[in-house]
């Protein structure tokens, strides 16, 4: 028999996981010197992963890339099967008996908690659900969110933590025009939060924000961001590590913070604080969230480190 990898014997690869990671590898598959045949096996009945159910609603061009998987799923070499859990529908085992080699391309499926007292209580959520949520995730979909209280707390500084927090400070003509869910725009249509709380356990400097994620916080319609200039005190480790070229990135976000700590007041009906060196301690609520302790940190010599200094702020509904 012919090696695989020719036309009288195709190199059968199944690939599990239709995210971007699974597409890159059909193409570096199809555009190889060896003849090959492309089985895509996904859970979900559609492709294409986190670009679709993980990207905000409102980050349309983030989700051009979807344009290059579905050339990539028109080649001939390529076939999809959706709908189908590799290790209940069909095994692993099954699929080495018909395929050459086996690829995993999926990601982690498991939420991660905070791990404190309380945050499985009603009303702690993880991001996953309340991103999936938002962007009709047949996992996720039918879960509730209750918007109507006036505070919001996320915990995290990073770009998913931003794109939960301006999906929430956002009126409805902001993002009517999106792909947002039907069913999570009426749900944010009726929101009564005024108040956003983005906690991060690092100093200013280590926010992990994208500056473009951060500098939409400035243009929202019905929204400020908030930053206490005191928090912006930087010890000197914070500095040195701004002025280190390769975190420009990081400059820039502190500069935008800084702008953010001068703002004038206005009259807008939400408010998102950026808050640093807090971590959450504990969830305190009698059937459901109704307060979040959090500690203070201060920066030591590595400002990747912080050491505890105390309860210091409660956050309520």
């Amino acid at each position: 028999m012919n090696q695989p990898g020719t036309k009288d014997n195709p190199l059968r690869i199944a690939i599990v996981g239709s995210g971007p990671s699974g597409f890159y590898s059909t193409e570096a598959l199809i555009r190889s010197e060896l003849t090959v045949k492309v089985d895509m096996f996904e859970r979900l009945p559609s492709p294409y992963g986190l670009v679709r159910s993980g990207v905000a609603p409102d980050h349309q061009k983030l989700k051009q890339a979807i344009q290059v998987y579905a050339k990539i799923a028109e080649q001939p070499e390529f076939n999809f099967i959706g709908n189908v859990t590799v290790g209940k529908d069909i095994s692993i085992a099954e699929l080495c008996t018909t395929h050459h080699a086996v690829i995993f391309t999926y990601g982690a499926e498991t939420n991660r908690r905070l791990g404190i007292s309380g945050d499985d209580l009603p009303g702690s959520h993880t991001a996953t659900e309340f991103v999936g949520w938002y962007n009709g995730h047949p996992d996720y979909r039918d879960r509730i969110f209750d918007l109507s209280h006036e505070t919001a707390v996320i915990i995290g500084q990073g770009n998913v933590a931003a794109d939960v927090s301006r999906i929430l400070a956002k009126n409805v003509d902001e993002l009517k025009h999106t792909d947002i869910a039907e069913h999570a725009l009426a749900v944010l249509a009726e929101s009564n939060i005024k108040n956003i709380y983005i906690i991060g356990r690092r100093g200013p400097a280590q926010a992990k924000f994208a500056s473009k994620e951060i500098k939409e916080f400035g243009e929202l319609a019905i929204c400020d961001p908030l930053v206490d200039p005191d928090e912006l005190l930087l010890n000197s480790e914070s500095e040195n590590e701004l002025r280190d070229k390769s975190n420009s990135g990081s400059k820039k976000n502190y500069d935008i913070l800084s702008k953010y700590s001068s703002l004038p007041t206005s009259n807008k009906q939400r408010q998102c604080h950026f808050t640093f060196l807090k971590s959450p301690i504990k969830i305190i609520g009698d059937g459901r969230v109704e307060k979040i302790i959090l500690e203070k940190n201060k920066l030591t010599g590595d400002p990747m480190r912080q050491s505890a200094r105390g309860t210091g702020q409660t956050i309520e509904r």
